[in-house]
């Protein structure tokens, strides 16, 4: 199984995605680390990547889970996927699975406040919320719980627990 966790910048990704894959003993992978320099470097500046920035990084991420999948590996993916269409992109196969880390966008922003050295802050955020299109087919979990709440929740709706 390939879990896509999903959301907005400061959304819980990173830490809900490393602790349903420690706790699953499956990998990890963050798509942030999928981006070109050009990307990193955009999104530190504050300015919102477009389709066309993405195109290269949604083809990376597809082709590694392509390659996960035919590996017969398990992952868990930290991945924005704002739009239905980068989603699709990524929808290669059944084991593919969106789970949607869902919050308002005052407790994310309170969250990038205090969150320190990563290249996304609270500058692009807005942007995030704009480009957002909510998935119908993914599992939607709220994240003002604790991390390990929220894995707990992740879990039982995958079938995991």
């Amino acid at each position: 199984m390939i879990v896509i966790v999903m959301g907005v910048v400061g959304a819980g990704k990173t830490t809900i995605g490393r602790l349903l894959a420690e706790e699953q003993r499956w990998e990890f992978a963050d798509a942030d680390d999928f981006h070109p320099p050009s990307n990193v470097e955009k999104i530190r500046r504050g300015i919102a990547l477009n389709d066309k920035d993405r195109e290269p990084w949604l083809a990376r991420l597809r082709a590694a889970i392509v390659q996960w999948i035919a590996e017969k590996s398990n992952f868990v993916l930290a991945c924005s996927a704002l739009k239905r269409s980068y989603r699709q992109e990524l929808d290669v196969a059944p084991e593919v699975r969106f789970v949607y880390l869902k919050g308002s966008a005052d407790l994310i922003s309170e969250r990038l406040r205090s969150r320190q050295g990563h290249f996304a802050g609270e500058q692009i955020l807005a942007s995030q919320f704009a480009d957002l299109e909510e998935p119908e087919a993914a599992v939607t979990v709220e994240i003002a719980s604790t991390p390990q709440q929220i894995v707990g929740e992740i879990r039982k709706k995958l079938g995991m627990a």
